[in-house]
């Protein structure tokens, strides 16, 4: 019968460790209903490190899904973010254009947005003081303007995102670390817009990195990007898989465990 228990035990403290699962959020901006998804760590720790990430333009997707069941395997909470909520979900690349452009304009709008899913990545469990944010294409937008609008997020990681601001805005000091991996024949960002992002990064006395990826072009991380860099998005594994050991590189840098 002891023996039993401890077999009980063991197996519910292994289920404990590796089998958590992205489990739905309701939340709200106002009346609109929001549908984010939630990991907790595999790995207990005390300083409960977490992770609010943006997905791409198209929305949640397979490929935020993937890397935040890979983060919680290495002992962050995580959360993916709904930006445009329930019923405004878009069905092709047009209609993703117009929303994304919306929320690129309108910064307000989306710094809310991406502060609600912040709140929703504390209240699942991480440390409000221990927290970055990561993004993709679009989402790598909104993590700039996370560091933009001093949210609390002790750093910031793009990937493949747009780099671009209003010029008319202010430039204001960035204290989260700033972290963007970029593809090196991206053409969806020009050499204006980098060399005025890295301006900013400069005149904001941020604590910036921006590392490019050889025969990498946008969505270089989405493996259902296709593989014809023709198209000027596509998956590059070797790219993908050097931009995540960057970033694990940053997350130790940055976030206690």
């Amino acid at each position: 019968m002891k023996n039993s228990a401890l077999i009980i035990f063991a197996t519910i403290l292994f289920s404990n460790t590796i089998s958590a699962q992205l489990k739905p959020v309701k939340y709200a901006d106002g009346t609109q209903v929001l549908n984010g998804l939630s990991i907790i760590a595999a790995k207990k720790s005390s300083q409960n490190p977490g992770i609010l990430l943006l997905p791409a333009w198209l929305g949640i997707d397979n490929a935020s899904k993937q890397i935040a069941e890979n983060l919680s395997k290495l002992g962050y909470t995580v959360f993916i973010a709904d930006i445009y909520g329930e019923g405004n979900y878009p069905k092709n690349t047009t209609e993703a254009g117009k929303l994304s452009g919306y929320y690129k304009t309108n910064v307000a709008d989306y710094h809310k947005r991406i502060n609600l899913a912040l709140q929703e990545l504390i209240k699942s469990g991480a440390n409000a003081d221990n927290i970055v944010a990561i993004g993709y294409c679009f989402g790598g937008t909104g993590v700039l303007e996370a560091a933009r609008a001093h949210l609390n997020v002790k750093g910031v990681a793009s990937f493949h995102g747009g780099l671009g601001k209003d010029a008319a805005r202010a430039v204001e000091p960035i204290t989260a670390k700033v972290l963007v991996c970029h593809g090196a024949d991206d053409p969806y960002e020009s050499k204006e817009e980098i060399t005025a992002f890295q301006q900013e990064m400069r005149d904001s006395k941020a604590d910036w990195q921006m590392i490019y990826y050889a025969n990498a072009v946008h969505s270089f991380t989405n493996p259902e990007a296709g593989n014809d860099n023709s198209k000027g998005a596509a998956y590059n594994p070797v790219a993908a898989k050097r931009s995540f050991d960057h970033l694990l590189l940053f997350l130790n840098e940055v976030l206690k465990k």
